[in-house]
C-alpha cells in the first residue's frame, strides 16, 4: 500500500479568473453552457490544465475559444490525431486548446489551454447536453460539481494519472455565476437546491417557463444541486426535433429524432405486495473518505455512521425466507458470511453485531475485487440476486467496474448510492444502468435511510421481464432506435427512448410507440402517441440520441458482433458527424489566424479546484498530481491511495449505541416482525416498564401488545419518515395477522391512550 504525504501547492499565479454557467432545462433534458475566462499575469507563455467533472452521460457538443478579438471553434477529431495537432501547435509557438474525456472515466474531462502569451486573456466556451436523473420523489436532478475528489487508483494498475490541485474553498481565486432557464409542457411546481437561490421567476401565466439563479455569496464548499419538480410528472410525453438543415437527409443529424419519455404505472395490487424472496447483497465502502462528514452543516455525522444506521433499517426490513450477506471494501474487502445465508433471527443478530463495529478503516477504494468475488458465488436457486452498493464514488477504474457489472447483468439487479459531494455520477449511474437497477445520490441534508429504503421497495417489486418496444408509424416513415435496449422498468420511474425518423409524412400525421412487458406473470404495456410535426429545439435531442447510440455501439463491442476496431471506427465517425464527444475523440482548436510565434519557454500550470473536508477535520491544502493527456509529464508524484488527506491517528473507536428513539425502537424488532415487551422497548417509547405493562388487555400476549405499541408509536410520531419504516411495519402486520390475536380493537384503544395517539385500525392495515 502506498501513502502520499500532504502536499501544499506552490504559490504560483493561477490563470483561471471566472466561470459562468448557463443552464437551459427543457422538460427532462438540459443544455449547459460554461464560459471559463483565463488571464496570464506571468511574464512567460503558459499552458494551463484544468481537470473537471461532468455528468457521466453528458454529451459535449461545442468547444470554442476567444483570444483577444479572435474566436476559434474546435473540431471533433480522433483522439490521437487531436493530441498530435495540439502538441504540434505548441511546438511551433501557436496557441492551441484541447478538450478530452478521460480514458478511464467518462465523467472526467481535461481542458488544456496552450501557449497563452504573457498579459493575454482567453475565454473558453464549453457546451454539453445531458439527461436529468429522476429521483424517487419525482424531482429531476441537475448537479454542477464544485469538487473533483481524488480518484483512487488500484496498486499496479496502468493508465494515465490525473493532476488536480485542491485548496480550501475560501482560497479559490476564481468566481462562479450560475443561472437556469426552465421550460416544460407541464407547469413547474417548484425548484429546490442545496445552495441558496434567488426566488423562482415565472415567465408566463401557465407557469411552464421560469428562471432562477444562484444567490450572491455562494461558497465553494458544496456542489450546486438543482431539483426541478413538475406537476403531473408521470405523464408520458414525446418530442420530435427537426434535423440540421445543412446535414445530409438520411443521416442522423439530417433526419428528425424523437425522444419518448415513458412512465409505466403498475397496478395497485402489484405495488401493495412485496416479494418474500431474494438474495440481498449489501456492499459498503469502508475506505478512509467514508469518515468524512455527509454535509458541512453537521460535521459530526459521518458517512460511515449514516451507512451503519441505514444497514440497521435494511436488515430489519428484509422479508423472512430471503437470503443476505454484507461486504465491506477498501484496499481489501471483508464479508460477514462466507456465502449468503438465510435470513433468520440468529443471522440477523450476528450481522447487526458486525455492522455496529464497522469503521472507515480499510484504506483505499478498490470495489472491483469484491464485485468479482460476489459474481463468482453461485446464485441461490429461486432467490433473485439484488446488489446494493454504497460508495462515495472516488474510484479511478470506472470503465473496468462497469464492464464487469454489465457482463453479469443477467444474474442480478444493482442498486447504487452515491454518498456526499463529488461522488462520481458515471460510477453511480453506470452501476444502476448496467445492472438494471436504480441510482440515488445522498448529498446536503438528504436522509440516506429514506432514499435507500425507497430503492429496497423497488428491489422487492416483481422484476419486469420480456421488454419490447414497437413503433406504429405512417406508411413511408421508419424508426431506427438509437438507445440501448431497456433492461429494467420500475413503477413511476422514467425510461427515455431515442429514435431517428426517416421518410416523409404530412404535418398532421401521428406516430405511436408501445413498450410491452411482463409483470408478475401478466402481460402489460405502456403507449405514447405523438405528432410527427418536427420542432426546432437546437439539436439537444439529436445530440443526446447520438450519445445514446455511441453507448449502444460500445455495448455491442462488449457483446461481440463487430470487431473492436470496427466499432471504434463507427463511434469516431458518429462522434465527428454529430459533433459529440466520445472516449475515442477529442475537441482541438489551433489559432492559425496570426502567424506570429509565441516567444519564450512554455510553463505548465495546474488550475486549483475547491477542496473538501477530510474526516470531519478542517480543510487542508492538497495536491493530487495527474496528467490526463498522455504527454510527457513534468516531475510527478504518484498517489497510491486516496487517504493522503488523513493524518496518522489512533485507531477509530466504535461509536456508542445510538440514542435516537426511532433507531432504538427499530433495533429491538425481531426478524419475524414482532417486538418483545421489556424495559428496552419501554425506554424507546419514553415510558417505564410498569407504564407499558399495566394497560395490556388480559387476553393479549405480551409480544402482540409490544408489537401493537411499536406500530402505534411509528404511525403516531414518525409519519414524516414513513418510507424508512414502512417495510418493517408491513412485516409486523403480517406477523400480527398470523397470530390471530383476540381483542385487537381493545388493544389498539389501550395503546393509543397510553401513547397519546389516535391511530385508526385501518391505518395499520389490520
Amino acid at each position: 500500500m502506498y501513502r502520499c504525504g500532504l502536499l501544499t501547492p506552490e504559490k504560483e499565479p493561477v490563470p483561471l479568473k471566472s466561470i459562468e454557467v448557463e443552464l437551459q432545462v427543457r422538460d427532462h433534458v438540459a443544455t449547459v453552457v460554461s464560459t471559463l475566462s483565463y488571464d496570464n499575469k506571468e511574464d512567460k507563455p503558459i499552458e494551463a490544465v484544468f481537470v473537471f467533472p461532468l455528468p457521466g452521460d453528458a454529451a459535449v457538443c461545442h468547444f470554442s475559444a476567444t483570444v483577444g478579438q479572435t474566436q476559434i471553434v474546435a473540431e471533433v477529431k480522433e483522439k490521437q490525431q487531436a493530441r498530435e495537432e495540439y502538441d504540434d501547435a505548441l511546438s511551433s509557438g501557436q496557441q492551441a486548446f484541447l478538450l478530452e474525456e478521460s480514458d478511464q472515466s467518462p465523467d472526467i474531462f481535461s481542458l488544456s489551454v496552450g501557449s497563452l502569451p504573457p498579459g493575454e486573456s482567453a475565454s473558453i466556451r464549453l457546451e454539453y447536453v445531458t439527461e436529468l436523473a429522476v429521483q424517487a420523489d419525482d424531482g429531476l436532478r441537475f448537479c454542477l460539481p464544485a469538487v473533483l475528489n481524488p480518484r483512487y487508483q488500484p496498486r499496479g494498475s496502468e493508465g494515465p494519472s490525473v493532476e488536480v490541485t485542491s485548496v480550501p474553498a475560501s482560497q479559490v481565486p476564481y468566481t462562479l455565476s450560475f443561472s437556469a432557464r426552465l421550460s416544460s409542457p407541464r407547469p413547474i411546481s417548484k425548484v429546490e437546491s442545496s445552495s441558496s437561490l434567488d426566488p423562482l421567476q415565472f415567465l408566463n401565466a401557465e407557469q411552464t417557463q421560469a428562471t432562477v439563479k444562484l444567490a450572491a455569496g455562494h461558497k465553494f464548499d458544496r456542489d450546486v444541486e438543482l431539483l426541478v419538480y413538475y406537476k403531473d410528472a408521470h405523464q408520458p410525453s414525446a418530442v420530435v426535433e427537426a434535423g440540421q438543415a445543412s446535414a445530409e437527409p438520411g443521416s442522423l443529424m439530417g433526419d428528425p429524432v424523437v425522444m419518448v419519455s415513458l412512465y409505466p404505472d403498475f397496478p395497485q395490487t402489484v405495488m401493495s405486495s412485496v416479494a418474500s424472496c431474494g438474495e440481498f447483497v449489501f456492499v459498503l465502502d469502508r475506505s478512509g473518505s467514508m469518515d468524512c462528514a455527509v454535509n458541512n452543516t453537521n460535521p459530526e455525522q459521518t458517512r460511515i455512521a449514516n451507512a451503519r444506521d441505514t444497514l440497521l433499517l435494511l436488515l430489519k426490513s428484509l422479508p423472512m425466507g430471503c437470503y443476505f450477506n454484507i461486504y465491506g471494501f477498501g484496499s481489501t474487502f471483508e464479508h460477514i458470511f462466507p456465502e449468503s445465508v438465510e435470513y433468520s433471527e440468529k443471522t440477523m443478530e450476528e450481522a447487526l453485531k458486525k455492522v455496529e463495529g464497522m469503521q472507515a478503516d480499510l484504506g483505499g477504494t478498490e470495489i472491483l475485487q469484491p464485485l468479482k468475488h460476489i459474481y463468482n458465488q453461485p446464485c441461490v436457486p429461486n432467490q433473485p440476486r439484488q446488489l446494493f452498493v454504497f460508495t462515495d464514488g472516488e474510484v479511478w477504474n470506472n470503465k473496468e467496474i462497469l464492464h464487469l457489472v454489465k457482463e453479469n447483468a443477467s444474474s442480478h439487479r444493482c442498486f447504487s448510492f452515491g454518498i456526499g459531494e463529488g461522488a462520481s455520477s458515471a460510477l453511480i449511474n453506470g452501476l444502476a444502468k448496467e445492472g438494471g437497477g436504480h441510482a440515488q445520490f445522498i448529498t446536503g441534508a438528504d436522509r440516506m435511510q429514506t432514499k435507500v429504503l425507497q430503492s429496497l421497495r423497488f428491489a422487492l417489486q416483481p422484476a419486469v421481464v420480456d421488454i419490447s418496444v414497437t413503433w406504429d408509424l405512417p406508411k413511408g416513415v421508419s424508426a431506427t432506435v438509437l438507445s440501448p435496449p431497456i433492461t429494467a422498468i420500475f413503477h413511476g420511474q422514467r425510461s427515455l427512448v431515442y429514435a431517428q425518423l426517416t421518410g416523409q409524412s404530412s404535418e398532421a400525421a401521428e406516430g405511436c410507440v408501445t413498450v410491452k412487458y411482463s409483470l408478475a406473470g401478466h402481460p402489460s404495456q405502456s403507449r405514447v402517441k405523438f405528432s410527427l410535426k418536427a420542432v426546432d429545439t437546437g439539436l439537444t435531442v439529436h445530440r443526446l440520441g447520438a450519445r445514446s447510440l455511441i453507448r449502444s455501439l460500445k455495448m455491442q463491442k462488449r457483446g461481440g458482433g463487430e470487431t473492436p476496431e470496427e466499432v471504434k471506427k463507427r463511434v469516431v465517425e458518429l462522434s465527428v458527424q454529430s459533433g459529440v464527444s466520445s472516449a475515442y475523440t477529442a475537441f482541438v482548436a489551433v489559432n492559425k489566424g496570426n502567424n506570429e510565434t509565441i516567444q519564450g519557454p512554455l510553463v505548465r500550470r495546474n488550475v486549483e479546484t475547491p477542496g473538501r473536508r477530510a474526516g470531519g477535520g478542517s480543510p487542508r491544502n492538497r495536491a493530487v498530481l495527474i496528467d490526463m493527456c498522455g504527454r510527457t509529464p513534468l516531475s510527478r508524484y504518484q498517489c497510491g491511495i486516496e487517504t493522503e488527506c488523513y493524518e496518522a491517528a489512533e485507531p477509530p473507536q466504535p461509536k456508542q449505541p445510538c440514542k435516537d428513539p426511532f433507531l432504538q425502537l427499530v433495533s429491538l424488532q425481531k426478524a419475524s416482525g414482532c417486538w418483545l415487551l421489556d424495559s428496552a422497548l419501554a425506554a424507546a417509547l419514553g415510558k417505564t416498564s410498569e407504564e407499558v405493562e399495566k394497560p395490556k388487555p388480559a387476553p393479549v400476549s405480551q409480544d402482540v401488545w409490544a408489537t401493537v405499541l411499536a406500530l402505534i408509536w411509528l404511525h403516531g410520531f414518525k409519519m414524516d419518515i414513513k418510507e424508512e419504516w414502512e417495510l418493517l411495519a408491513m412485516k409486523s402486520v403480517s406477523w400480527l395477522r398470523a397470530q390471530n390475536a383476540p381483542c385487537v380493537k381493545e388493544c389498539l384503544e389501550a395503546a393509543n391512550k397510553l401513547l397519546g395517539c389516535s391511530v385508526q385500525e385501518a391505518s395499520l392495515g389490520l
